[in-house]
């Protein structure tokens, strides 16, 4: 397998173009290499590694258990905590990437910034924001949701003294022993850095727009026997896994099937703040009024001790707007604050604006999505828009299970796919407009009855119009047995024997 070097302005020639080297796109290679189909991976950054290497902060670890969140054709028997911490998961994809030798098929510093589709040519010229310019067949997209921060725009934010940074791009050079810190947010990311930061600052203020249902969750280090057995006793890992699994599947069900079950849940949830909070005052501060699983559930032990510590104070009153010392809040209150975290997420539903793709006859992709809302056919392929396969596309993210699960399925379709084009002797397919939205009309559909459109929230799930524009709609079993086959009946085929046929 080779790919074209590349000289000084001459565009770079390869079969397959995958963008980003997460789980996504390096399984995405993997399995292209497996099945001896050319591929070139551009990734923005200097190493590899997508939201595990860009994620830093204090405390950052998976809420999925690692013997799930990690690829089923490259398992890892001594994983040291059942949730690992993010230094091993970077090492883990850095191995995997080191043993099946894609390193060489990389080009790093490559920001893709726009690509268009020839018609005549039947391929995709893709171009970095430095002007380089690509020209594949195909274009897998594996840059996901979770790498572009959102940082609000608060008023006065950029004459504020102190330094500044977002949980995902963590600034190691600023020191907090001492300081009176802000952490703006209460999700996922917060969740971990509060009780890691909060020894050893001043202050900690902690603001809090709606509180989280957060369960209670040890972690402590797998006994180093447990490990052995897994790499030594056959069938344990395996059955570890598969427990793993179908206990999220059963969340998963509540989810999507009966959300009254997840009442069960909310006991929990506040049991585990009764445990740690004694201040009544502020157990309803952090008590949510919506069901749980509409917003993601978190798992801590230690963040609600983090809240517990005299040198926490959580504010719920909304920010208006900063001072070159502080913060103002709704009540007219300043508070002082010398180093402010923006615990605030990312940019999600609106994440493929940032990419400038013009398909056939020059159709805005950016465009089409903004006036009928971000939508494909199972999360992949796009209505006339030729191989082009996006992996964690639109309504395949996960509210209970392993997103690399969903990515396994999907790489496996998208593969079956290119397979496809070449049976045909075709140069490209994409889905016709009645499958894509016969699809779309049923997943949304089933998603009206989940808890994410009848738990009482707004979560980052929904875009501008309330619609749920980022997770499946069922049980992840369910995905894997919708995309186990390839329907070439769902596709029109280009530029060969079939589509003189058709």
């Amino acid at each position: 397998m080779t790919v074209a070097a590349q000289t000084s302005n001459q565009p770079v020639h390869t079969r397959t173009l995958i963008i980003g080297t997460g789980f996504s796109g390096l399984g995405m290679a993997i399995e292209l290499q497996r099945r001896n189909v050319e591929f070139l991976i551009l990734e923005k950054a200097d190493e590899i590694g997508g939201t595990w290497r860009d994620n830093t902060y204090p405390g950052c670890a998976c809420d999925i258990p690692s013997h799930m969140y990690s690829f089923s054709f490259e398992p890892k028997a001594d994983w040291s905590h059942m949730w690992s911490f993010q230094p091993e998961i970077f090492d883990y994809l850095k191995g995997v990437t080191d043993k099946y030798g894609l390193r060489r098929y990389i080009r790093f510093g490559s920001h893709v910034d726009r690509a268009h589709w020839d018609d005549d040519e039947h391929r995709w010229h893709v171009f970095t924001k430095d002007g380089r310019e690509f020209v594949a067949q195909f274009v897998v997209s594996g840059a996901g949701g979770l790498h572009i921060p959102l940082v609000p725009e608060f008023p006065g934010l950029d004459e504020f003294g102190g330094a500044t940074f977002h949980s995902a791009e963590w600034d190691h050079s600023v020191e907090l022993t001492g300081k009176r810190v802000a952490v703006i947010g209460t999700g996922a990311s917060a969740i971990q850095i509060v009780p890691e930061i909060v020894r050893d600052v001043a202050e900690l203020q902690l603001y809090q727009r709606t509180p989280a249902w957060v369960m209670p969750r040890p972690n402590n280090p797998i006994p180093q026997w447990m490990r052995n057995m897994f790499g030594t006793v056959p069938g344990t890992r395996q059955l570890m896994r598969a427990g793993i699994y179908w206990i999220h599947e059963g969340v998963g069900f509540a989810m999507t099937q009966q959300p009254k079950l997840l009442k069960i849940g909310e006991l929990l949830g506040k049991w585990n703040i009764r445990k740690s909070i004694k201040d009544p005052q502020l157990r309803r501060k952090l008590t949510p009024d919506y069901r749980a699983g509409c917003k993601r559930i978190l798992n801590s032990d230690t963040y609600y001790r983090g809240i517990a510590d005299p040198r926490t104070d959580v504010i719920t009153e909304a920010i208006t707007r900063f001072t070159p010392t502080g913060i103002v809040t709704a009540d007219g209150v300043e508070h002082e604050v010398d180093v402010v975290v923006f615990a605030t997420g990312f940019h999600v539903t609106d994440s493929y604006t940032y990419v400038n793709i013009k398909g056939p006859r020059g159709e805005d992709l950016v465009d089409r999505w903004n006036r009928e809302g971000i939508a494909a056919l199972r999360g992949i392929t796009v209505a006339d828009m030729p191989n082009l396969f996006f992996l964690l596309g639109p309504n395949t993210a996960l509210g209970h299970n392993s997103v690399v699960f969903m990515i396994e399925s999907q790489i496996r379709y998208a593969a079956q796919a290119i397979a496809a084009v070449d049976r045909a002797g075709a140069q490209a397919l994409a889905p016709t407009r009645e499958a894509q939205d016969n699809y779309n009309e049923q997943l949304q559909a089933d998603l009206a009855g989940t808890v994410w459109s009848t738990g009482g929230c707004r979560s980052w799930y929904l875009d501008e119009h309330g619609v749920n524009r980022t997770l499946w709609s069922g049980m992840t079993w369910q995905y894997w047995l919708a995309t186990r086959k390839f329907d070439a009946s769902e596709y029109r085929f280009l530029g060969g024997r079939r589509a003189a046929a058709a």
